[in-house]
């Protein structure tokens, strides 16, 4: 079981409900669909701080805890974990809330690495902190 007074790590960044139609043979949430609202999730956060386009180069320490039922709300945080010249770790927590109303329980974890890209496709350098606007620098202090 979980730890009741355990608490996601960064911010709400997107929030979907599982349906009928996201599940394996097995009848739980198929586990893509899940990895994919993770990548979703991450993206946002690490556009935001990159202030640019950014795809996803890599995929660390993915670990599905406990599984994801239909109509489970699935709420994705993400926090920047790290940030070099033009790449970015972004550490992505699922926790759902069971049945729409019930218990809360943390279900995946991992951590998504992202590179900065201009228009032409190619690494940019990642904005400094304090040259970020406020609006999007009070999103990343939230470990």
């Amino acid at each position: 079981m979980s730890n009741p007074d355990e608490k996601a790590k960064g911010r709400l960044t997107t929030r979907t409900v599982a349906m009928p139609s996201d599940t394996n043979p097995a009848g739980d949430i198929f586990g893509g669909w899940v990895v994919s609202q993770m990548d979703i999730a991450a993206g946002i956060c690490a556009g935001q701080r990159a202030q640019s386009r950014v795809v996803t180069v890599a995929l660390d320490g993915m670990s599905f805890i406990r599984p994801v039922k239909v109509g489970d709300i699935l709420g994705v945080y993400t926090c920047v974990e790290s940030v070099g010249r033009t790449s970015m770790n972004i550490l992505v927590e699922c926790w759902v809330r069971r049945g729409r109303i019930g218990q809360r329980e943390k279900v995946t974890e991992g951590m998504f690495k992202f590179v900065a890209i201009n228009d032409e496709g190619k690494a940019t350098p990642i904005p400094r902190e304090e040259d970020l606007p406020d609006y999007v620098n009070n999103n990343f202090h939230d470990h």
